[in-house]
């Protein structure tokens, strides 16, 4: 049968060219892929820069120094002499109060003031005139020319007219304080400066009725503006790593390039609770010479724990894990790491480090590595990621 040699051909045709297609698709999937399994790897190169440790926060900017300037009295506000964004001067001439009552009051005690000088006047006459008498009686009773009870009464007389000169002059001081304070009031009408600098608030208008007898109302606000406040809300988690005399600076939404810089003078105890979140309010100083600095601006504020200029750094991912050295002490034993260093070959070899400033993105390198070497930064195998194994070579 013809038929049967030719199908049977024509079979193991069919199924030599699957096979080899097969065996041909194998080999060009081995050929393209890594080889032996061979992980790819992203690495880093060992640069110079500057690295910095530190702890961040928010802040809101204020003066240092400033004066909520009230009046002492109670009347209209009848003229305002500055406005917002003025520069003032001590003892400057800033408002004044209508002045009509308390005038009104100083003349009334000067009056009454006028009147017990008189009544003074005319109590020593009688006095005089009292002595007088009292000194004739006194001669005479010598030459027995009057009578003991005259003698007596005139003494009397004598001491009544010395007793209501005491109760003026005691009228007299009592008078003399009010109007003191009288004065003292209608001098108040007048506000002054009480310091130099600038008018950053306004919180009554001319003509506005000001009632001080509960309350000093504030009628503007001055402060110094050459030297701004930086209160910032320091994180009940950061807060121990804050010390007064380190190092902080800040830039502004409206300068983001900008920086400005101080040191933190001051860790209030008295924390805020805001959301449930407990923060401290740490507080440093900044000179502010040509005005750019405003109250109530925000500021995002770094504090620096610690820092290094120029220094060899790697990336933080780039660490492997921490070297343990009995004969060293611990803070040298958490400042050494493996790192796995890929060569010119591509192979990769473990490299002891040691770690200086460190922070959440470089870390800087104080021996183990050179400038240009490269570092695996991920794509190592966990097994020898772990164990401190080369891992294969780079392909």
């Amino acid at each position: 049968m013809p038929a049967g040699p030719s199908r049977f051909s024509f079979r193991l045709l069919c199924w030599l060219t699957v096979t080899v297609l097969g065996i041909a698709a194998l080999v060009w999937w081995l050929w393209l892929s890594p080889r032996n399994g061979a992980p790819e790897y992203t690495s880093a190169e060992v640069q110079r820069a500057t690295i910095e440790d530190n702890i961040t926060a928010l802040g809101t900017l204020g003066p240092l120094d400033y004066v909520d300037v009230g009046t002492q009295v109670s009347g209209q506000l009848l003229t305002l002499h500055v406005e917002l964004g003025d520069s003032v001067e001590k003892d400057q001439l800033l408002a004044e109060i209508d002045p009509t009552l308390y005038l009104a009051q100083v003349e009334a005690s000067k009056a009454q003031l006028a009147n017990l000088q008189a009544q003074l006047a005319d109590r020593q006459a009688q006095e005089t005139l009292a002595r007088l008498q009292a000194e004739r009686q006194r001669n005479l009773r010598k030459l027995d020319a009057t009578s003991q009870e005259a003698l007596e009464s005139a003494n009397a007389t004598l001491r009544s007219a010395s007793a209501q000169i005491d109760a003026v002059k005691a009228q007299i001081r009592q008078t003399e304080s009010s109007l003191k304070g009288d004065q003292a009031d209608l001098d108040y009408t007048r506000i002054y400066a009480p310091m130099s600098g600038t008018v950053v608030q306004q919180l009554a208008n001319q003509g506005q009725t000001l009632n001080a007898n509960q309350t000093a109302p504030i009628v503007v606000q001055i402060a110094d503006l050459s030297t701004m406040t930086v209160r910032t809300q320091v994180s009940e988690a950061d807060i121990s790593r804050l010390k007064p005399g380190m190092a902080a600076y800040f830039s502004t939404l409206g300068q983001p390039n900008r920086r400005w810089e101080g040191t933190l003078r001051q860790i209030l105890p008295t924390p805020e609770v805001i959301n449930n979140v407990v923060l401290f309010n740490a507080l440093f100083d900044v000179p502010n010479p040509d005005g750019q600095l405003l109250p109530q601006m925000s500021a995002q504020v770094f504090f620096v724990n610690e820092s290094a200029e120029d220094v060899l750094t790697i990336p933080v991912v780039a660490l492997g894990k921490p070297i343990r050295d009995s004969g060293k002490p611990a803070a040298v034993q958490g400042n050494r790491f493996e790192v796995q260093v890929l060569d010119e070959q591509g192979a990769l070899q473990a490299r002891t480090v040691t770690i200086g400033t460190r922070n959440r993105v470089l870390a800087e390198v104080i021996d183990g590595l050179e400038e240009g070497e490269k570092v695996v930064t991920s794509g190592l195998p966990a097994a020898s990621a772990e164990n401190g194994r080369s891992p294969r070579r780079f392909m």
